[in-house]
């Protein structure tokens, strides 16, 4: 009972939770940005936004960023249950925790990226979901930091 104690230790547990509850929230964004850039253009850009020249399109940083960064995330941890027991899975050294890390900023600044220029679809739906993407990248990113 004892090794089956420490396998549920809620200390251990609440940064996978937090991680698992990002890789849903970044599968969400990622439907959200999917369907919103499939609708035409309407505004205008930000000024500050202006001001940069973007180079990539949202498909570029969905597929180039976004996807395998939130894949990183979501693979972090898991727990499998068969008839030989229960198997925790959950990063173990600081090079895997710094993985998820990067991960977790690169899902942040993405969500930032997909508002430069011409990428925004509209400044409503379009800047909530890009808006949320930093957010959740946030989110995993201090709970990657607090292992």
């Amino acid at each position: 009972m004892d090794g089956a104690d420490e396998r549920y230790n809620p200390a251990v547990m609440q940064p996978r939770h937090a991680l698992f509850l990002m890789s849903a929230l970044l599968f969400t964004c990622g439907i959200g940005f999917v369907v919103l850039g499939a609708r035409t253009s309407r505004g205008t850009s930000a000024p500050v936004a202006e001001a940069l020249q973007p180079i990539g399109t949202v498909t570029h940083i969905m597929r180039g960023i976004v996807d395998p960064a939130a894949n990183v995330i979501f693979n972090a941890v898991s727990t499998t249950v068969t008839s030989a027991g229960v198997e925790e899975k959950a990063p173990s050294s600081q090079q895997e925790w710094d993985r998820v890390s990067d991960s977790a900023a690169a899902l942040a600044e993405s969500g930032n990226l997909l508002l430069v220029g011409s990428r925004a679809v509209d400044r409503g739906d379009w800047t909530k979901w890009s808006h949320k993407l930093v957010d959740a990248g946030v989110v995993a990113l201090e709970a990657a930091e607090a292992k």
